[in-house]
Order: structure tokens, then C-alpha cells, then sequence
């Protein structure tokens, strides 16, 4: 039976890079894949781009309103007319930006049609609260696998950090794609409480001790 798989990691954990491998073995095998991803990230020129320099188009985008079921399946049509074999697997990347409703359609797709999804993303914003795509994909996926990095420290990352121009921010929108002066960085708990002084989700919910944090050669 299929399944419905969420690889999920803090920034810089290898999930396009990751995903791509994963493309290669299905294809290298004879097996035909759909690949996509959100049409709000448009990274890569609506491509799949990894860290390491590899890319590759992705075979169609979801925008926020659109059905990925219906979408899939248009696509999925496609590839039986081009090549005479079905899908074999359909490929997400960054699906945290993917809408509830739209991660429901990829199990359906997965216990409908009985075709393996397998979904790319990071679990939490840099307030380290979830994002709606990876809260739903964390509910209702079948499997569910950390990709793994580590922070500055050397300690395993978990959250990421927004930095505008060299500083580290703690507020604004959710999302934020695209900016020059914008950057982010996979970040371990403790060093994440210093440079916020101890705040999380924004300052909402603050640390009962303040964190006093001095810079130095290993957090520089």
C-alpha cells in the first residue's frame, strides 16, 4: 500500500538536495515522477534547487487556492499520454507553504490512487511556531523522518533563525521569500534562546530566566 511520507528538517538539512536523489533512483529504475512544490516559493525560478547546485524544474506548481489532487491527476494524465507508463511517485518540496486542505489532497492521492507521496519541508517559522502545510502533514502522514544538520555550536539544529542584515529578528510575517538583506540559519535550541534572549514565538512566551548572551568565537 502507499504512503503518505513527510522528510522534514530546519534549513540546510539536505531536503531538495534530498529529494533530487530520490527522483534520480525512481527514474534511473524505468519509473516515471511528478515533481512540485508551492507556487509562493519561488526560489530557483519555480524550480527545485538544492544547496549543492543542483537543479531541476519542477513539473507543475501549486498555487494557494488550487486543488493538488485535481492538479496531479491533470499531470498524471500527461505523463500516460507521453510515455505510456504511469506515475510512480509524486515528489513535494516545501510543503510547508502547501495550505491544509492542500496536504489533505496528497493523501487522497496516496489512498485513492495508491500512489507513494513524498513531501519536503521544515517543521517550524523562525518564531519557532509550525507552519500550517507541516502541522497537517505532521497529523496525517503515514511515516515521518528528521533530516538532520547541525548548528554553529556543533549541537543538531532544530530551528531557524531569520537574520536582516547580519542581525537576528524575532518578529514579522510568517513568510518572507526572496529579500536581499534576508537570510536564515539552522540553529540548536540553546544557541536559538541566546541570540533571542530567551524569547519564543515571537516574545509571547518568554523563558522565566533571561538569558544573558555574550558573543564570542563561537557564535560569532
Amino acid at each position: 500500500m502507499a504512503k503518505l511520507y513527510f522528510r522534514y528538517g530546519a534549513m540546510n538539512s539536505g531536503k531538495s538536495t534530498a529529494m533530487l536523489q530520490t527522483a534520480y533512483n525512481y527514474e534511473e529504475r524505468g519509473h516515471s515522477v511528478l515533481l512540485a512544490k508551492p507556487a509562493v516559493d519561488t526560489k530557483g525560478d519555480l524550480g527545485i534547487l538544492s544547496r549543492l547546485g543542483f537543479n531541476r524544474p519542477t513539473d507543475f506548481v501549486l498555487e494557494p487556492h488550487s486543488h493538488a489532487y485535481e492538479t496531479f491527476q491533470a499531470h498524471r494524465e500527461r505523463i500516460q499520454r507521453e510515455t505510456g507508463n504511469d506515475v510512480s511517485a509524486l515528489l513535494i518540496d516545501e510543503v510547508q507553504f502547501l495550505s491544509e486542505e492542500q496536504v489533505d489532497d496528497l493523501l487522497r492521492i496516496v489512498l485513492l490512487e495508491n500512489i507513494p507521496v513524498i513531501a519536503y519541508g521544515i517543521r517550524t517559522d523562525f518564531q519557532t511556531v509550525a507552519f500550517p502545510g507541516s502541522r497537517r502533514m505532521l497529523e496525517i502522514a503515514h511515516e515521518i523522518e528528521e533530516l538532520k544538520t547541525i548548528c554553529r555550536c556543533g549541537d543538531k539544529a532544530i530551528f531557524n533563525a531569520r537574520i536582516i542584515d547580519d542581525t537576528f529578528v524575532f518578529e514579522g510575517t510568517q513568510m518572507a521569500i526572496d529579500d536581499d538583506h534576508l537570510t536564515y540559519e539552522s540553529l540548536c535550541g540553546a544557541c536559538y534562546l541566546r541570540h533571542s534572549r530567551g524569547s519564543l514565538n515571537a516574545g509571547r512566551r518568554q523563558w522565566p530566566v533571561e538569558f544573558s548572551f555574550e558573543p564570542d568565537a563561537d557564535f560569532s
